[in-house]
């Protein structure tokens, strides 16, 4: 799917044109040190340097900074942060790896440091303009307009082509009410590429905001005509709709964008206030659910509000806990996805999950969904079914088997139907980890997600890779639950969990299936445990590995013993 260029993505014009370049031909150096040069030509040449171990001083910042792009480009923060730092190290004078890092340290949730960088870049080089615009995206996703707009004056005034700082100046302008300004800013950055969707995409809300509600339509309507799967468009012409009072097309708009994409923010958010409006309270907050559970630190300016909108209605629509007995209601999810259509097939994940969903029976929990072989809309809507019993519960336990990796820095549950022919397809195709947070996020004390998943990626193969995004073979990221929140992997960052012998359940099931049973063992203990044996049976080939932890004032136990 194509999407409309945010707030927070920063041109690199300075950095990366795209005249053309036969990476056949001509000196590496030469095309490596080339602005001009074709991108990916000019990242071949920058890593090949690099792999000979060929380049010293401004010549290797140089080409650390190239390869840091690629992997911005790709979401993968971490690593840019690393080798940008490497580049900034070898050439402090080097503003375009300073903006590039502090690009990174942004989309890693990192706002000061990333301010740091920025500011460091433009004391260095007061005329470079594209960090004046991504300092001004800062300063308006905190709140500050006036400062975001002051930035994007200055981005205009050293690059009056950079089309980004038209139209986030149009959008701080707007969120000012000062429509004019806005609609003008619009005009000029037509002079300067009429075509660009961004372009009316934004406008749309503009003049929605005007209350000039055809010409908002018109501009949302010729884009999604253009673009039908744009779903940044759809959500803007929604919230255009319910601008101007019209829910039934404002809803229409939301379910069409989760129909394109289940895991989107906005739609959950923007129909969740539908339902709310309508007093159908357990939808809304179904859908507030699905919008406001987070595992990472960054969220583009758009997102961050429905996010933020879901977070705060969700909690004033929330039953308040009645008196639970000492071991609580006590409810769980089982998934064992194994019969793929469109990738390997996996035996294991539905003897997993049978072995598993008997061992919580056995324990005493009063409500066990076992499922198999899940399509992407039964997953969904399995999910939903299950928030809503996790709602009237004190434990919510989720234990998912089968398929599953991150791309683009989100992980993904993958459903037996999921056609993966490129990475971007996943939003679309495949089960956020979100979206599953989110269903055990409606229960009262305990919520815990358990992913017996980290396997190979087997669309990796024939997948095409597109630049935007990160693709990793292997495993699941790192995330950052919300506090009383626990998620356990079957293996670590980057590892691949073993799926077991012929007919025996995977090491992981096993030890879990096992320790389970055992009385008085907290349950933050009892995962060091299963870590433990895990690792052992593996003979050190998988180490699972445990993020967030239930609330910190109560011990959980799954046999309370005596």
């Amino acid at each position: 799917m194509l999407r409309v260029v945010s707030l927070t993505l920063a041109a690199l014009a300075a950095f990366i044109a795209t005249a053309a370049a036969d990476p056949q031909t001509g000196d590496d150096l030469a095309i490596c040190r080339d602005r001009q040069a074709e991108m990916q030509a000019r990242a071949a040449a920058c890593d090949n340097l690099l792999n000979a171990d060929r380049l010293t001083g401004k010549d290797k910042a140089i080409a650390l900074s190239v390869r840091g792009n690629t992997q911005l480009n790709k979401r993968d923060h971490v690593h840019a942060i690393e080798t940008l730092s490497m580049a900034v190290d070898l050439d402090p004078d080097n503003v375009i790896a300073l903006n590039l890092r502090g690009l990174a340290y942004e989309r890693s949730g990192q706002d000061d440091l990333a301010m740091a960088d920025y500011n460091l870049a433009l004391q260095k080089r007061p005329a470079y303009g594209v960090p004046y615009n991504n300092r001004g995206v800062i300063h308006a996703r905190r709140g500050a307009l006036q400062s975001a707009i002051d930035d994007f004056s200055l981005s205009i005034k050293y690059t009056p082509k950079f089309l980004l700082a038209w139209t986030n100046r149009a959008r701080a302008r707007t969120l000012m009410k000062d429509f004019d300004g806005a609609i003008a800013d619009f005009a000029e950055a037509e002079k300067i590429d009429a075509a660009a969707p961004q372009i009316a995409g934004n406008r749309c809300v503009t003049y929605g905001m005007m209350g000039k509600f055809d010409r908002a339509l018109a501009d949302c309507n010729g884009l999604i005509e253009r673009q039908p799967k744009n779903v940044f468009a759809i959500n803007n012409r929604a919230d255009v709709n319910m601008m101007k009072g019209d829910l039934e097309a404002a809803l229409k708009d939301y379910n069409t964008a989760i129909q394109i994409n289940p895991n989107n923010v906005r739609a959950h958010s923007g129909r969740g206030q539908i339902y709310e409006r309508r007093k159908d309270l357990a939808q809304a907050r179904a859908d507030y659910r699905a919008a406001a559970y987070s595992l990472t630190r960054f969220d583009e300016t758009e997102v961050a509000r429905a996010r933020a909108i879901a977070q705060e209605r969700l909690a004033a629509l929330t039953p308040q806990a009645p008196g639970s007995a000492p071991t609580g209601r006590r409810v769980a999810l089982v998934i064992g996805n194994g019969a793929y259509k469109n990738a390997q097939a996996l035996p294991n994940p539905p003897r997993d999950s049978k072995l598993i969903a008997g061992v919580l029976r056995d324990l005493g929990f009063q409500t066990v969904m076992d499922t198999k072989d899940l399509t992407r809309d039964k997953f969904f809507q399995t999910l939903k079914v299950f928030a809503e019993e996790a709602e009237k519960s004190d434990w919510a336990v989720v234990y998912y088997a089968g398929h599953g990796f991150e791309i683009g820095g989100v992980n993904y549950l993958v459903p037996i139907d999921a056609r993966l022919t490129a990475d971007k397809d996943a939003e679309a195709e495949a089960v956020a980890l979100e979206q599953v947070i989110a269903a055990v996020g409606a229960a009262r004390k305990l919520r815990l997600v358990v992913l017996d998943a980290c396997r190979d990626n087997p669309f990796a193969p024939t997948m095409q890779r597109t630049l935007a995004l990160k693709l990793v073979d292997k495993g699941f990221s790192n995330i950052e639950p919300g506090a009383g929140f626990m998620v356990v992997y079957a293996a670590k960052h980057g590892e691949t969990a073993m799926d077991g012998d012929g007919a025996a359940n995977s090491p992981f099931a096993t030890a879990l299936a096992r320790e389970i049973k055992q009385p008085r063992v907290e349950i933050r203990k009892l995962f060091d445990i299963i870590r433990d044996d895990v690792w052992a049976a593996t003979q050190h080939a998988q180490q699972p590995f445990t993020y967030g932890s239930p609330p910190g004032r109560e011990d959980f136990y799954f046999v309370a013993g005596k």
